[in-house]
């Protein structure tokens, strides 16, 4: 699957520092321990409706991952999947009379096309679900011969007790994760199943939805299964960072964790597990399911800046929950013409220890909105005419653009 085009990423003096970050797993933040390569993995959409702004908080909060990775020096191997066929998908395009297939394409344009206008630097696999079927039947394969599957009604399911590590990653109680899956396309109470909280591997043909051969039989894989496949084909096992949205901790990220784990006998299956808070609009969390939800795609039709609604995300601490409001984007937006009015004068205060701060904060669990406000000290600073170096202004310009990922 082809992918957005990168933008260009202005080269800085010196080298970042190594990044901390949050990991869920753990409850600890650690330092990350990559070798040159930095292997990233983040979940993608199901594409049935446009981008909205929680979708671009995750992305965004992820590219600032990849920006200091490459600021320390590492080369990012970013993978991210797209999810092409799956129920929400086939819900939507029976309720629109559309294909299927052309209703994700359509979603999938769009997507790119507002990764492209928030400057999200492109994974280098980009890869639908309908790409690589075989593969995901395979590693079902894989846990068959394991023992680590078994049938409900000719449908495959996972037994999470062939993972004895399983339930690492959230660190729920049983009660709570089964209450969760049931909220999040889980089918704890169906007949048959060994444990309620086994989930489908790969689900048996039906009428009227799109299905594959495989050993298996006819059918199409579940949704844990996909990102297990993916992740362990592109980057194999131990990659460093397995990224998404705080909502797919529990079942998503565990129950991608639990098979890898099981189909290898290796662990881990990534070296830590982040996750990005909820956006929410008029008191509830901002979702599909839910209907409250502002696209970024109508925002840009609608004038605003991608460059003030990317202000607006990172004012944020990724992994905090919080309200999107009218009010932060113009806040936003009058930082923006700030910041560029500053970099447009012909002098400006030393910024080689601004650069530095932005650095450290970064570094430290990606803390975007410590570095806005050392970027707004240094402008304030400037518009009063203090500090005499002429080359500041472009050292802050580029920094901004490389670090933050905002053109000015």
């Amino acid at each position: 699957m082809r992918a957005w085009p990168a933008p260009a990423v202005p080269s800085l003096p010196g080298r970042g520092l190594p990044l901390r970050v949050q990991d869920a797993a753990t409850g600890e933040r650690r330092p990350i321990a990559v070798g040159p390569v930095a292997r990233l993995y983040v979940c993608g959409i199901t594409p049935y409706d446009a981008t909205h702004v929680g979708h671009a908080a995750t992305y965004v909060a992820f590219d600032l991952l990849q920006r200091v990775w490459r600021d320390a020096g590492h080369e990012v191997h970013y993978v991210q999947n797209i999810t092409d066929v799956d129920d929400p998908l086939l819900a939507r395009a029976e309720e629109t009379g559309e294909d299927w297939r052309s209703l994700a394409e359509r979603e999938i344009a769009l997507f790119r096309d507002d990764m492209a206008a928030l400057r999200v630097l492109p994974p280098r696999d980009y890869v639908a679900v309908t790409e690589v079927v075989p593969a995901v039947a395979e590693l079902i394969e894989r846990l068959r011969e394991r023992g680590a599957a078994y049938e409900v009604d000719r449908d495959i399911y996972f037994p999470v007790s062939a993972d004895p590590r399983f339930g690492s990653v959230s660190r729920l109680a049983t009660d709570e994760m089964i209450k969760v899956f049931a909220d999040r396309g889980g089918d704890p109470d169906r007949p048959g199943k060994k444990d309620p909280l086994d989930s489908l591997l790969w689900r048996s043909a039906r009428p009227g939805e799109p299905a594959w051969d495989a050993p298996a039989g006819a059918g199409r894989p579940g949704w844990h299964v996909e990102c297990t496949a993916i992740a362990l084909e592109r980057l194999g096992m131990a990659f460093d960072v397995l990224g998404g949205g705080a909502d797919l901790a529990f079942p998503h990220h565990e129950m991608s964790a639990s098979q890898a784990h099981a189909a290898t006998g290796r662990w881990p299956f990534a070296r830590a597990y982040v996750h990005a808070g909820m956006v929410g609009l008029d008191g509830a969390k901002m979702s599909k399911s839910q209907g409250n939800l502002v696209f970024v795609s109508r925002l840009r039709e609608g004038g605003v800046d991608p460059m003030a609604m990317r202000l607006a995300l990172l004012a944020h601490h990724y992994r905090d929950d919080w309200e999107w409001t009218q009010a932060g984007l113009d806040a936003a937006a009058d930082q923006l013409h700030r910041w560029r009015a500053a970099v447009t004068l012909p002098e400006g205060p030393p910024a080689d220890d601004v650069l530095a701060d932005v650095r450290r904060r970064l570094a430290d669990d990606l803390d975007a909105p410590g570095a806005l406000r050392a970027v707004d000290r240094w402008c304030e600073s400037a518009r009063l005419g203090r500090g005499g170096d002429p080359g500041a202004p472009q050292l802050m310009r580029a920094a901004v653009d490389a670090l933050l990922g905002i053109a000015l």
